[in-house]
């Protein structure tokens, strides 16, 4: 089982980066995916999430407008577009995959599968 995402890099203040996470070995198109990230010195956040038919989606209010996410259950993978991108997104950011009804708590705890993380870096 592989969650693999990408898409990070380094964008100007108002730029905007495209998150993907692909999955492998899980049955995708039943499992709600969820996006955090985590500062340096800082605990890891919940930053969206999209149940597995895709008909919902949850945002933290602080990315709330600014990003989308979405998913293609043919592609197995989820996208987080990322606009307005500010200096405060600078973090690492990791796909999770699970239940519904976990990613709906926005709790970093009892995820059965983690991406490895791609690094978003947000000039001034």
């Amino acid at each position: 089982v592989q969650l693999q995402a990408s898409g990070g890099g380094l964008v100007e203040a108002g730029g905007s980066l495209r998150l993907s996470c692909v999955a492998s070995g899980i049955t995708f198109s039943s499992r709600g995916i969820a996006w955090y990230r985590q500062a340096p010195g800082k605990q890891r956040e919940f930053v969206a999430a999209i149940r597995w038919s895709g008909g919902s989606t949850y945002y933290a209010d602080s990315v709330k407008g600014r990003f989308t996410i979405s998913r293609d259950n043919a592609k197995n993978t989820v996208y987080l577009q990322m606009n307005s991108l500010k200096p405060e997104d600078t973090a690492a950011y990791y796909c999770a995959a699970d239940t519904d009804a976990l990613v709906i708590q926005r709790t970093t705890r009892g995820y059965e599968y983690w991406g490895q993380g791609t690094q978003v870096t947000v000039s001034s």
